[in-house]
């Protein structure tokens, strides 16, 4: 049991009110971003786009999420300065909205329980009850990965002229293994990405368990709507699986974890108790990722271990700062 809490840590289970990252937002609305609406299987899906300053259309980055995603904005724009950040870097941002627990996947299914159908009952805000409630990912498949590499990246170059070829992308928690996948198996689409407290090892003993639990809590999702244990679609999402593929590409990677030590900065609250143990346990995970790409020779990676930094938006901003020069000169 002991194993499978601390292995749930990674993914953002939430034990505090407000959940990690829910202090105080730079601004909730950007006004220099754009909504910009898509269609899918999964309905229509909006992205917030930010314009490089310089008005190029050829370097651009995408901003995942993490996994308590919101369906009104992303949390990269509500809680940091990332947009301003990348645009005044001559980036073109593009932030896919919605996607809680989805790990920016391609579903199995439908996420339901016991063959239950989904909005069988109306949420109400605990994991249990969320688990009969319609919506995203429970009424249809969600199907993220062919969103962002098809849909979303079709309607970037024929709406917006943007290039859709050496793209980077950025992940945060739950999607940090999002970014290794698209980078692993689309790369033409992106040269650079980058995991930011990542869960870069889903094979680890009780890892499956520990997800389980925490999809279940954010938002009452089923794993086994995502993948079947063992089946080749849960291996495609394992970025301690498919690390020759990334180390063949020779995809340029940011891969980075906090101590779990408070800044001077951090107010000593739940949150940040919390963070500190999630963030110490995603450090673990990405040290072992680290191990497994050294082994096979995988040298273009930046790694970057700040001596203080826990689970929440101050710490992924910071190393969004710290990135943003080595991504600019491998995007575009």
């Amino acid at each position: 049991m002991g194993l499978a809490v601390a292995a749930l840590l990674p993914f953002g289970a939430s034990v505090a009110a407000g959940g990690l990252g829910s202090g105080v937002a730079h601004a909730a609305f950007n006004p220099a971003g754009m909504d910009f609406y898509v269609d899918s299987t999964m309905g229509p899906i909006k992205s917030r786009v930010f314009r490089a300053a310089d008005g190029n259309t050829d370097r651009v980055v995408y901003l995942l999420d993490g996994m308590r995603a919101r369906d009104d904005d992303s949390g990269w724009e509500i809680e940091t300065g990332a947009a301003q950040t990348l645009m005044a870097a001559n980036i073109n941002v593009v932030m896919p909205v919605g996607g809680m627990s989805s790990f920016y996947a391609d579903w199995a299914s439908p996420s339901t329980f016991l063959g239950i159908p989904a909005g069988t009952l109306a949420g109400s805000g605990s994991g249990a009850t969320e688990a009969l409630a319609g919506g995203p990912g429970k009424t249809s498949a969600y199907m993220w990965e062919t969103f962002l590499t098809q849909n979303l990246r079709d309607a970037l170059r024929d709406r917006l002229g943007f290039n859709v070829t050496h793209n980077g992308v950025v992940g945060l928690s739950m999607s940090g293994s999002a970014a290794m996948v698209l980078a692993a198996f689309y790369p033409n689409q992106f040269s650079y990405a980058a995991s930011l407290s990542g869960a870069l090892n889903l094979s680890m003993p009780g890892m499956r368990d520990a997800v389980r639990v925490a999809m279940l809590d954010a938002g009452g999702y089923n794993i086994d709507a995502l993948a079947k244990a063992k089946d080749v679609k849960w291996q495609h999402l394992d970025p301690f699986t498919f690390a020759p593929k990334l180390k063949a590409n020779n995809t340029r990677l940011f891969i980075s974890a906090g101590s779990g030590l408070p800044s001077s900065a951090d107010a000593i609250n739940a949150s940040t108790v919390e963070g500190m143990g999630i963030e110490a346990i995603a450090l673990v995970g990405t040290k072992s990722f680290q191990a497994r790409l050294s082994g096979l020779g995988a040298s273009n990676v930046t790694y970057d271990y700040p001596a203080v930094g826990v689970h929440n938006w101050k710490n992924w901003e910071s190393e969004l700062n710290r990135l943003t020069p080595d991504m600019s000169a491998h995007i575009g």
